[in-house]
């Protein structure tokens, strides 16, 4: 997504807590970036995050695992054309994939996992580490979008709904 004013301060402001909250804690704790597989290439900070959260996953017994991180713009163009065709046009492709200068895996900012049971159990317990469902429509979408430990902010529809910010995010 191109990044406005606002969207550049809330990360900025985002990492800079984060940054604060992982420092707070005892350093067995604070995981290498890139101790979880698929984090190669993620902004650090949700690198962190989500090694964090896979940690705990692990020690709950519960599987957890990156099925899409960090995209090349090519990657992302693939996917983009993909998906256009799967959906008939580029308005409804865009509620599923963005073009690679809108979409936040191109910038190392976005996560997609799987399973299904560990992505809702990454829904339930994401905002200890800041991790976030951004998407209403996509149960395996993750980015950093809250300080950690405090709740998500609500969901958008869709991803197109976020770029055009022509739709407010829905109210949980």
């Amino acid at each position: 997504m191109p990044l406005d004013h606002s969207t550049s301060l809330l990360r900025v402001a985002i990492a800079a807590a984060a940054t604060c909250a992982f420092a707070l804690l005892p350093p067995a704790t604070v995981p290498d970036a890139n101790a979880a597989t698929g984090t190669a290439g993620l902004d650090p900070v949700l690198a962190t995050a989500y090694t964090q959260a896979s940690r705990t996953a692990r020690s709950e017994g519960v599987s957890l695992w990156i099925t899409s991180g960090k995209r090349s713009s090519g990657e992302q163009e693939q996917l983009w054309r993909d998906a256009i065709r799967t959906h008939g046009s580029p308005a409804a492709a865009r509620r599923w994939v963005l073009p690679p200068g809108q979409s936040t895996h191109v910038s190392g900012h976005a996560i997609d996992v799987g399973p299904h049971t560990g992505a809702m159990w990454l829904r339930r317990t994401g905002f200890r580490w800041g991790l976030c469902r951004t998407f209403a429509n996509e149960w395996w979408h993750f980015e950093v979008a809250t300080i950690p430990g405090q709740p998500c902010p609500p969901m958008w529809p869709d991803a197109a709904a976020r770029v055009d910010r022509s739709i407010s995010p829905l109210r949980r």
